[in-house]
Protein backbone atom coordinates (compact mmCIF):
# COMPACT_ATOMS: atom_id res chain seq x y z
CA UNK A 1 0.00 0.00 0.00
CA UNK A 2 1.58 3.09 -0.70
CA UNK A 3 2.09 5.67 2.02
CA UNK A 4 0.35 8.96 2.68
CA UNK A 5 1.17 11.88 4.14
CA UNK A 6 -1.83 14.42 6.13
CA UNK A 7 -0.88 17.24 4.74
CA UNK A 8 -1.67 20.42 7.32
CA UNK A 9 -1.62 24.15 6.28
CA UNK A 10 -1.00 26.34 9.14
CA UNK A 11 -2.29 29.73 9.71
CA UNK A 12 0.36 31.84 12.27
CA UNK A 13 -1.83 34.63 13.41
CA UNK A 14 -0.30 37.91 14.17
CA UNK A 15 -2.26 41.18 14.97
CA UNK A 16 -5.46 39.04 13.85
CA UNK A 17 -3.58 39.08 10.27
CA UNK A 18 -1.80 36.14 8.54
CA UNK A 19 2.05 36.19 8.92
CA UNK A 20 5.08 33.59 8.47
CA UNK A 21 8.01 34.65 10.53
CA UNK A 22 12.00 33.35 9.56
CA UNK A 23 13.50 30.97 11.99
CA UNK A 24 10.35 32.15 14.26
CA UNK A 25 11.86 35.94 15.01
CA UNK A 26 9.36 38.43 15.44
CA UNK A 27 11.63 41.15 13.67
CA UNK A 28 11.27 38.97 10.67
CA UNK A 29 7.89 38.87 9.61
CA UNK A 30 5.99 38.45 6.15
CA UNK A 31 2.57 39.35 6.28
CA UNK A 32 0.15 37.39 3.62
CA UNK A 33 -3.52 37.72 4.53
CA UNK A 34 -5.64 40.55 6.66
CA UNK A 35 -8.29 37.79 6.54
CA UNK A 36 -7.62 34.39 8.41
CA UNK A 37 -11.36 33.10 8.12
CA UNK A 38 -11.53 33.69 3.78
CA UNK A 39 -7.81 32.05 4.19
CA UNK A 40 -8.90 29.08 6.09
CA UNK A 41 -11.79 28.30 4.30
CA UNK A 42 -9.48 28.34 0.83
CA UNK A 43 -7.63 26.02 2.52
CA UNK A 44 -10.60 23.72 3.04
CA UNK A 45 -12.08 24.06 -0.60
CA UNK A 46 -8.90 22.87 -2.02
CA UNK A 47 -9.56 19.90 0.28
CA UNK A 48 -7.47 20.10 3.88
CA UNK A 49 -8.82 17.83 6.24
CA UNK A 50 -7.42 19.51 9.22
CA UNK A 51 -5.80 23.32 10.13
CA UNK A 52 -3.15 24.14 12.42
CA UNK A 53 -3.53 27.86 13.83
CA UNK A 54 -0.99 29.19 15.85
CA UNK A 55 -1.71 32.42 18.04
CA UNK A 56 1.91 33.77 17.60
CA UNK A 57 0.88 37.07 19.93
CA UNK A 58 0.42 34.44 22.61
CA UNK A 59 3.44 32.66 22.21
CA UNK A 60 5.26 35.76 22.39
CA UNK A 61 3.10 37.35 25.48
CA UNK A 62 1.76 40.12 23.41
CA UNK A 63 -2.22 39.94 23.35
CA UNK A 64 -4.08 36.70 22.07
CA UNK A 65 -6.38 35.81 19.10
CA UNK A 66 -8.92 33.70 20.45
CA UNK A 67 -11.73 35.79 18.73
CA UNK A 68 -9.78 35.03 15.13
CA UNK A 69 -9.31 31.27 16.31
CA UNK A 70 -12.99 31.07 17.28
CA UNK A 71 -14.08 32.68 13.42
CA UNK A 72 -12.10 29.86 12.14
CA UNK A 73 -13.24 27.02 13.70
CA UNK A 74 -16.72 28.27 13.08
CA UNK A 75 -16.63 28.76 9.67
CA UNK A 76 -14.69 25.57 8.54
CA UNK A 77 -16.27 22.01 8.58
CA UNK A 78 -13.01 20.05 9.60
CA UNK A 79 -10.89 20.06 13.27
CA UNK A 80 -8.57 22.06 13.89
CA UNK A 81 -5.58 21.98 16.14
CA UNK A 82 -4.29 25.16 17.83
CA UNK A 83 -0.83 26.48 19.51
CA UNK A 84 0.94 29.56 20.68
CA UNK A 85 0.70 30.72 24.57
CA UNK A 86 -1.44 28.01 26.02
CA UNK A 87 0.25 28.54 29.76
CA UNK A 88 -2.49 27.68 31.76
CA UNK A 89 -5.71 25.53 32.36
CA UNK A 90 -8.02 28.45 31.83
CA UNK A 91 -5.76 29.31 28.29
CA UNK A 92 -6.54 25.41 27.07
CA UNK A 93 -10.62 25.19 28.54
CA UNK A 94 -10.99 28.73 26.36
CA UNK A 95 -8.88 26.93 23.04
CA UNK A 96 -11.49 24.21 23.47
CA UNK A 97 -14.50 26.15 23.88
CA UNK A 98 -13.36 28.76 21.16
CA UNK A 99 -13.66 24.94 18.59
CA UNK A 100 -10.19 23.84 18.38
CA UNK A 101 -10.48 20.21 18.46
CA UNK A 102 -6.59 19.13 19.62
CA UNK A 103 -4.24 21.97 21.22
CA UNK A 104 -0.54 21.76 21.39
CA UNK A 105 1.20 22.42 24.53
CA UNK A 106 5.14 23.98 24.31
CA UNK A 107 5.54 26.06 26.81
CA UNK A 108 3.98 24.52 29.58
CA UNK A 109 5.51 21.12 29.00
CA UNK A 110 8.94 22.90 30.27
CA UNK A 111 7.45 25.22 32.53
CA UNK A 112 4.38 23.35 34.07
CA UNK A 113 4.72 19.66 33.73
CA UNK A 114 2.32 19.13 36.33
CA UNK A 115 -0.49 20.97 34.54
CA UNK A 116 0.60 19.67 31.51
CA UNK A 117 0.39 16.01 32.30
CA UNK A 118 -3.27 16.57 34.19
CA UNK A 119 -4.56 17.81 31.12
CA UNK A 120 -3.06 14.94 29.34
CA UNK A 121 -4.94 12.75 32.05
CA UNK A 122 -8.52 14.62 31.49
CA UNK A 123 -8.03 15.19 27.37
CA UNK A 124 -5.93 12.17 26.24
CA UNK A 125 -5.30 12.20 22.69
CA UNK A 126 -6.73 16.49 21.86
CA UNK A 127 -3.48 17.30 23.40
CA UNK A 128 -0.42 17.43 21.11
CA UNK A 129 3.39 17.68 22.58
CA UNK A 130 5.13 20.77 20.99
CA UNK A 131 8.67 19.93 20.49
CA UNK A 132 11.01 22.89 19.34
CA UNK A 133 14.63 22.27 18.99
CA UNK A 134 17.71 23.85 17.64
CA UNK A 135 19.39 21.18 16.68
CA UNK A 136 19.25 18.58 20.01
CA UNK A 137 18.60 22.05 22.28
CA UNK A 138 14.71 22.42 22.96
CA UNK A 139 13.37 26.08 22.71
CA UNK A 140 10.19 27.56 24.02
CA UNK A 141 8.06 30.49 24.85
CA UNK A 142 8.10 31.51 21.19
CA UNK A 143 11.22 29.92 20.91
CA UNK A 144 13.12 33.07 22.22
CA UNK A 145 14.37 31.37 25.27
CA UNK A 146 16.48 27.50 25.42
CA UNK A 147 16.01 25.25 27.65
CA UNK A 148 18.95 22.59 29.39
CA UNK A 149 16.64 20.27 27.87
CA UNK A 150 17.77 17.59 25.56
CA UNK A 151 15.36 16.98 22.19
CA UNK A 152 15.88 13.14 22.46
CA UNK A 153 15.22 12.82 26.25
CA UNK A 154 12.33 15.14 26.13
CA UNK A 155 10.53 13.22 23.34
CA UNK A 156 11.05 10.18 25.73
CA UNK A 157 9.47 12.02 28.69
CA UNK A 158 6.60 13.05 26.80
CA UNK A 159 5.72 9.42 25.92
CA UNK A 160 6.19 8.41 29.43
CA UNK A 161 3.26 11.52 30.35
CA UNK A 162 1.23 9.53 27.47
CA UNK A 163 1.27 11.79 25.15
CA UNK A 164 0.26 10.27 21.53
CA UNK A 165 1.34 12.48 19.05
CA UNK A 166 4.13 15.51 18.63
CA UNK A 167 4.68 18.15 16.48
CA UNK A 168 8.35 18.48 15.59
CA UNK A 169 9.75 21.92 14.44
CA UNK A 170 13.62 22.31 13.85
CA UNK A 171 13.84 26.69 14.34
CA UNK A 172 16.45 26.62 11.69
CA UNK A 173 14.35 25.38 9.23
CA UNK A 174 10.80 27.38 9.57
CA UNK A 175 9.86 29.44 7.33
CA UNK A 176 13.33 29.54 5.36
CA UNK A 177 11.78 27.55 2.61
CA UNK A 178 15.02 24.87 2.55
CA UNK A 179 13.32 21.34 3.56
CA UNK A 180 12.28 19.69 6.82
CA UNK A 181 15.18 18.15 8.95
CA UNK A 182 14.75 15.11 7.56
CA UNK A 183 17.52 13.08 9.65
CA UNK A 184 16.10 14.78 12.90
CA UNK A 185 12.94 13.65 12.22
CA UNK A 186 13.97 10.14 11.34
CA UNK A 187 15.78 10.03 14.82
CA UNK A 188 12.96 11.21 16.50
CA UNK A 189 10.63 8.90 15.36
CA UNK A 190 12.25 6.59 16.50
CA UNK A 191 12.71 7.50 20.12
CA UNK A 192 9.29 6.17 21.28
CA UNK A 193 6.04 4.86 20.32
CA UNK A 194 4.90 8.71 18.94
CA UNK A 195 3.15 9.80 16.26
CA UNK A 196 5.19 12.64 14.68
CA UNK A 197 3.98 15.90 12.77
CA UNK A 198 6.51 17.36 10.77
CA UNK A 199 6.80 21.22 11.10
CA UNK A 200 9.16 23.79 9.55
CA UNK A 201 10.82 24.31 5.88
CA UNK A 202 8.95 22.69 3.04
CA UNK A 203 9.43 24.65 -0.11
CA UNK A 204 8.11 22.52 -2.56
CA UNK A 205 6.69 18.69 -2.91
CA UNK A 206 10.00 17.55 -3.50
CA UNK A 207 10.55 18.26 0.18
CA UNK A 208 7.58 16.00 1.06
CA UNK A 209 8.59 13.44 -0.89
CA UNK A 210 11.76 13.59 0.86
CA UNK A 211 9.84 13.11 4.57
CA UNK A 212 8.06 10.19 3.43
CA UNK A 213 11.23 8.54 1.45
CA UNK A 214 13.62 9.22 4.99
CA UNK A 215 11.48 9.33 8.28
CA UNK A 216 9.88 6.25 9.53
CA UNK A 217 5.71 5.40 9.45
CA UNK A 218 5.33 7.17 12.35
CA UNK A 219 5.98 10.00 10.89
CA UNK A 220 2.28 10.90 9.10
CA UNK A 221 1.72 14.36 8.88
CA UNK A 222 3.37 17.69 7.86
CA UNK A 223 2.37 20.98 8.48
CA UNK A 224 3.11 23.55 5.31
CA UNK A 225 2.73 27.14 5.70
CA UNK A 226 5.15 29.78 4.01
CA UNK A 227 5.09 27.38 0.85
CA UNK A 228 1.15 27.50 0.15
CA UNK A 229 1.44 31.60 0.71
CA UNK A 230 4.17 31.83 -1.67
CA UNK A 231 2.60 29.52 -4.06
CA UNK A 232 5.54 27.21 -4.07
CA UNK A 233 2.93 24.38 -3.16
CA UNK A 234 -0.04 24.22 -4.58
CA UNK A 235 -2.30 22.63 -2.07
CA UNK A 236 -4.55 20.65 -4.04
CA UNK A 237 -1.45 19.10 -6.08
CA UNK A 238 -0.07 18.10 -2.49
CA UNK A 239 -2.98 16.44 -0.85
CA UNK A 240 -3.73 14.56 -4.64
CA UNK A 241 -0.13 13.53 -4.45
CA UNK A 242 0.54 12.46 -0.62
CA UNK A 243 -3.00 12.59 1.50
Amino acid sequence: MTRRLEIVPAIDLRGGACVRLLHGDPSRETRYDDDPVARAQAFVAAGARRLHVVDLDGAFGTGENIEALRAICAAVDVPVQTGGGIRSEPDARGRFAAGAQWIVLSTMLVENPTLARALIATYGERIIGGVDARGDVVAYRGWQVETGLRRDAFVRELATWGVERIVYTEISRDGAGTGYDVAALAAVAGLAPLRITASGGANGLDDLRALLEGTPLNVDAAIVGRALYAGTIDLAEALAAFA
